[in-house]
């Protein structure tokens, strides 16, 4: 994971979420012991990206970017009552080889911002070698690439509950909107609050507020 310094990094990030079919991801030993001609099913459904710029008083948020995906392959019902999403919804969404140079064109070199990480930097390395635009042994961004909200929440909070519901309550953000369905673009938007809700109380040393609002809902 990339370790910032906050006097002399970067000034732009992207904060990222996928949302997907719920299925597992296949290990490159699984793809490479399928038959012969097997078309991988897709995982990602729909991708959002919050662009984040830092300025002399701290970050703030940018431009957005959002789409979704028909990944050719059915959806788990579980992962339906979380997103909301439906095959209905994607019959003519494009294909993620589709939406890809726009989705790399919009990140560009920034590093990644993600609540738990290694769940997205799965997604997008089974994604991009489906598709074959790297091989199965390689990765779509480098682990060094990506800022984890939820290593930076822990060490801020040791012990505390690291979910994003956890972590944005305990932050005092405004969640309400993800009380019915998760979404990419809303819960990349929620990271990169916390993100600068993160950075700004570590550059400030800010104490915790005495009754944080997660404490019923942990």
């Amino acid at each position: 994971m990339l370790d910032l310094d906050p006097t002399d990094g970067p000034r732009r990030l992207v904060a990222i979420d996928a949302e997907t079919t719920g299925h597992k991801i296949m290990t490159a030993e699984q793809v490479r012991r399928a038959p012969k001609g097997l078309r991988l099913p897709g995982l990602i459904i729909e991708i959002g990206c919050v662009e984040l710029l830092r300025e002399p008083a701290g970050w703030r948020k940018g431009e957005t970017w959002q789409t979704r995906i028909n990944p050719d392959a059915p959806i788990n019902p579980t992962a339906i009552r979380i997103h909301g999403i439906k095959p209905g919804d994607l019959k003519q969404a494009p294909r993620f080889d589709e939406i890809l140079p726009a989705f790399l064109a919009f990140i560009g070199e920034s590093d990644l911002v993600a609540h738990a990480y290694r769940n997205e930097k799965q997604f997008f390395d089974y994604e991009m070698a489906r598709v074959k635009r790297i091989r199965w042994d390689e990765e779509a961004f480098p682990e060094g690439r990506f800022i984890c909200t939820q290593e930076l929440y822990a060490e801020m909070f040791p012990g505390a509950p690291k979910s994003l519901d956890a972590m944005t309550d305990r932050l005092w953000l405004d969640r309400s909107e993800r009380f019915t369905f998760h979404g990419a673009l809303l819960d990349a938007d929620l990271t990169a609050d916390a993100y600068i809700e993160l950075e700004r109380r570590r550059r400030t040393s800010e104490p915790e507020p005495d009754a944080p609002r997660s404490a019923a809902l942990d």
